[in-house]
């Protein structure tokens, strides 16, 4: 599943900042190693197991329901008197039990259910002995509005008003569906028909193996049989629908879209089939189903924005599809990087699946180092190779405050399953794979991976399955440093004391303790960490394991010294003074991911308090013209975040402002506003944040400019190119007058294409004018925007005012409620809080999780709080230090 997505320049600011640009959901405080349990967990009884699932649905759009009938062919294990597996919002009918040894059948003598667990289960008169035998239930189900279980998508097109539907099941969703073992671990086969309108196509993880025609215009759609998976895999799609095909390797490759939007599948489609192909190699086991779809839908979720469903991946439209009429560089490298996350998927999490939630991170971080590395390998051009100090960050964010929690995490309920989506399982889970790639070497790393795959194929693993594998293929013992990254929270902080040189070489002394945001005192964790050191300019690095607490580096040459040369490994690096200032004064002749990682780390040891402000801004100041576009896509994230941090303080944040917009404005006039040819991706994305951030800082200069484009667009096209539309309406927007914003809102309401519409509402609840916020908030509640778009509105309006919305939505509650899907419950109200600096939020938050959140659920709130702490702490301590710069510039 890949985590709701946004643009590259929100992201780096929200970053950067340390408020979360996606949500955060720790789900248990500490900091101790855990030890992976041996016993397979479950909330269900072990007495029976499913082998088989023959599933018949009819679902009835226009009523938002359902009726099915399920016939699991089942094991059971030890003698029972009754049948548990998981339910939820179903109403069951009928429960029948058939002996596959006699061919005897018995009704249930009574259905309980248990709403807490989401259980049902049926009792029988006389014990079942151990043996084989079919369960048949009769059931009837809602269609809801939200993104979980089966669910509709409203939307209008060229033909009218529209109702699909799909179905989204992870991480516990699919009981809505068909009663079921809904747990990772129950793998069994799934055979699906439907009966749906026969003007309307119907998709699932298998080809149609059959398709009957019926009376009153209505067919009999079966899929052919998947292979063993588990429950929350399973898909089912219908609606007015387009399929573009293509093949690789055997397999038939396809897009489906609602109709009239095929033309915007064309890259998808294309990078899918790269994606397969090389991937297909990647792993050393081709693709084992006859089909792969990516199914693209309207609207949108507060928890994902895509789904890996095996053989029929489901993707909301924003992350996939191009318009032609206003898609962006951006765009299409987040539609790439959408398709090979979900794609690494269907190895890692759907033919080799982790065994309980507590390993998530196995499907999750690997995923998400895929979709980086198979980019960097097939789009070189787009250069995201320097995206990885960007992971690192986002994952060290929560993973320094106390309530972080390891990546292997222990996991019991269904609601501390969904906050394990997280920068932890996500980005976390990825820094340390790449971390020990890099230490074990890429052709060892992939030879360990491709057994892993061979060994554990349509099975269920847990992460030292996969140490295992890496070590027994031949590489380096890896099992102790990933244990101390995978099984304790928390950041190494590798501290550089003052090398010495001697007879052309260098020494230098390492300590490992622990950073902290919002600890320091804390006694620090040990970690074995590997190490990389370079002398600037040199060619070789040298790579050392601090183990213990210490090392010492040796190396043969004498100069500056950098350490984590080339960024690969997840820690903090604070050298003494003397040697960051030699590094400081070489900063223009460092790689660029290196400036990166030295500005990132020099940032937030500065905002932690352990090192000065001055030293980043000095490096922000310092950074050439003519340095990497990604590099000063960082220092622009940085001086937005700045700007956030004097929010509360106008005369503060103007002459900040001032000074920032000085720095920019000769980037920004160096790339100009209009394309040409030798642009490249990093550039065209850089002028998009220039842009924005430049509007964000308030400059004069550059709103003028986008208002004049936006005007003259009608009269002269060029003026409002296809790469810059969507950051000029966002400039309108953010300082849009009350007839700019109720223009844009004509605009949203006659929109034609539901992906554009989409995003115009999420556009007019951006605007800076509070009295504007207030009503794109009161306009999120009502039936206009579309059911899938009201709690990402409010979301938008929080990222400027998080305190208004939140005692919005807390007014409006039940209104509100409506609509979070069930996976975003115990999350959504903390995450519009978390951008609050103010001390009256803490105990509001405090308040309302007390009244609605259970305490076995209370992680992601933790998480919101601490950051709330944390932002009034250096809106405290660090705004002096950057005023006291600022004024020794002049």
């Amino acid at each position: 599943m890949r985590r709701h997505l946004i643009s590259l320049a929100v992201a780096s600011t929200l970053t950067l900042l340390g408020v979360a640009s996606t949500p955060v959901f720790a789900s248990q405080t500490g900091a101790l190693k855990i030890v992976q349990a041996q016993q397979t967990p479950t909330q269900l009884p072990r007495t029976v197991k499913p082998v088989h699932y023959a599933v018949a649905i009819i679902p009835n759009a226009a009523d938002a329901s359902f009726s099915g009938q399920v016939t699991i062919s089942i094991e059971v294990l030890k003698s029972t008197g009754s049948i548990t597996l998981n339910a939820a919002d179903l109403t069951i009918r009928s429960v029948q039990l058939t002996s596959e040894h006699d061919k005897v059948s018995v009704n249930a003598s009574a259905i309980k259910f248990n709403d807490e667990i989401q259980t049902a289960t049926f009792d029988f008169a006389h014990p079942i002995a151990k043996g084989h035998y079919t369960l048949t239930i009769a059931y009837a189900g809602i269609i809801g509005s939200q993104a979980n279980g089966l669910f509709h998508v409203d939307y209008s097109n060229a033909q009218g008003p529209q109702r699909a539907l799909y179905t989204q099941f992870e991480n516990s969703d699919a009981r809505r569906f068909i009663p079921c073992w809904d747990e990772p671990n129950y793998k069994a086969s799934f055979a699906l028909q439907a009966i749906v309108p026969a003007n309307q196509m119907a998709v699932s993880n298998m080809p149609v193996a059959s398709s009957v025609n019926l009376a009153d215009s209505l067919k009999l759609v079966q899929f052919e049989t998947t292979p063993k998976m588990s429950s929350y895999l399973l898909f089912f799609g219908m609606g007015d629908f387009e399929r573009a095909t293509d093949s690789v390797d055997g397999t038939e490759v396809g897009v489906i879209t609602q109709r009239g939007a095929l033309s915007q599948a064309a890259f998808p489609l294309a990078s899918s089939t790269q994606i397969l192909h090389y991937y297909n190699d990647y792993f050393g086991v081709r693709f084992p189903l006859p089909k792969l779809d990516n199914i693209a839908a309207p609207g949108g979720s507060q928890f994902f924005s895509a789904m890996e469903n095996w053989g029929a991946i489901f993707t909301f439209e924003n992350a996939m599809l191009l318009d032609p009429t206003i898609s962006t560089q951006n765009d299409r490298q987040i539609s790439f990087i959408t398709e090979a996350h979900e794609m690494a998927h269907q190895w890692f999490g759907d033919l080799v699946t982790m065994t309980w939630w507590d390993d998530l991170w196995l499907n999750e971080g690997f995923a998400s180092w895929m979709e980086n590395h198979s980019t960097q390998q097939l789009h070189p051009e787009w250069n995201t190779s320097l995206g990885i100090v960007d992971v690192h960050q986002s994952a060290m964010r929560p993973d320094s405050l106390t309530t972080s929690h390891p990546i292997v995490q222990h996991i019991e309920t269904v609601e501390q399953a969904s906050q394990a989506f997280d920068e932890i399982t996500y980005q976390k889970g990825e820094s340390v794979i790449h971390m020990l790639e890099n230490y074990v070497g890429s052709d060892a790393w992939r030879d360990g991976v491709r057994l892993y795959m061979q060994q554990h194929a349509y099975g269920n693993t847990r992460s030292d399955d996969l140490w295992h594998a890496i070590e027994q293929a031949g590489s380096r013992p890896i099992s102790a440093i990933a244990h101390d990254f995978t099984l304790q929270a928390g950041i190494p902080l590798i501290k550089v004391a003052e090398a010495s040189c001697s007879n052309g070489q260098t020494t230098v002394e390492l300590t490992q303790s622990e950073f902290s945001r919002d600890h320091m005192e804390k006694k620090s964790l040990t970690w074995q960490v590997p190490v990389t050191a370079q002398i600037v300019g040199q060619a070789e690095p040298v790579k050392v394991l601090v183990s213990g607490g210490k090392a010492t580096l040796h190396l043969p040459a004498c100069g500056t010294l950098l350490v984590n040369a080339g960024q690969n490994g997840y820690f903090r690096t604070l050298y003494a003074p003397n040697q960051f200032k030699l590094l400081a004064g070489h900063f223009a002749q460092l790689a660029p991911i290196d400036q990166l990682g030295l500005l990132a780390d020099t940032w937030s040891l500065g905002l932690a308090g352990q090192q000065p402000m001055a030293d980043t801004l000095n490096l922000a100041r310092s950074t050439p013209l003519d340095a990497d576009p990604q590099v000063w896509a960082n220092v622009t994230g940085m001086y937005n975040s700045i700007n956030r941090l004097y929010r509360a303080d106008p005369s503060g944040q103007q002459r900040f402002n001032q000074f920032a917009i000085s720095q920019l404005t000769p980037v920004m006039k160096k790339i100009g506003w209009n394309a040409v040819a030798s642009d490249t991706s990093a550039t065209i994305n850089l002028r998009e944040q220039l842009i924005q951030t430049l509007s964000q800082l308030g400059d004069a200069a550059t709103i003028s400019e986008a208002r004049r484009r936006f005007d003259a667009q009608a009269s002269d096209p060029a003026a409002f190119p296809v790469e810059l539309r969507k950051v000029i309406m966002s400039v309108i927007a953010l300082h849009a007058d009350e007839a700019t914003w109720d223009r844009l809102h004509a605009a949203a309401q006659s929109e034609k294409s539901p992906m554009i519409r989409d995003q115009m509402y999420y556009l007019i609840s951006s605007s800076a004018d509070p009295a504007l916020a207030r009503r794109a908030l009161e306009l999120a509640l009502t039936a206009e925007p579309g059911a899938t778009n009201s709690a990402g509105m409010l979301d938008q309006v929080a990222h400027l005012y998080p305190d208004t919305t939140f005692d919005f939505a807390l007014a409006h509650l039940p209104q509100v409620e409506k609509f979070i899907d069930s996976t975003s419950a115990s999350r959504y109200m903390p995450r519009l809080a978390e951008g609050s600096a103010d001390t009256a939020m803490v105990a509001k938050l405090n308040s309302y999780a007390k009244a609605h959140i259970p305490a076995s659920a209370m992680g992601s709130a933790r998480t919101a709080l601490a950051t709330i702490h944390y932002q009034i702490n250096v809106r405290t301590r660090r705004l002096p230090e950057i005023d006291s710069w600022l004024a020794a510039q002049h």
